[in-house]
């Protein structure tokens, strides 16, 4: 899949989940997903815990995670 193709997965919707950016056609946040892999969890638990989603889904969190990391930069002060 393309960039482009993985980020039309992911939707913005003002009305939907305070407008926090979702997986399409869901309520779940791509922060969401974003945490659970941080934490360790493997697209196979993730999609284990919700049948909806495929591993597209869980890739597209992924790279909508790095398209929003070339844009803001949070000052990590060691």
């Amino acid at each position: 899949m393309t960039r482009e193709e993985f980020l039309a997965r992911i939707s913005i919707d003002p009305n939907v989940c305070f407008g926090k950016p979702c997986i399409r056609g869901t309520r779940i946040w791509v922060s969401l997903v974003l945490d659970w892999l941080a934490s360790g969890s493997t697209t196979p638990e993730i999609l284990e815990n919700y049948p909806g989603l495929t591993e597209p889904d869980v890739r597209a969190c992924i790279a909508y995670g790095a398209e929003m990391s070339r844009e803001r930069y949070l000052n990590l002060a060691s």
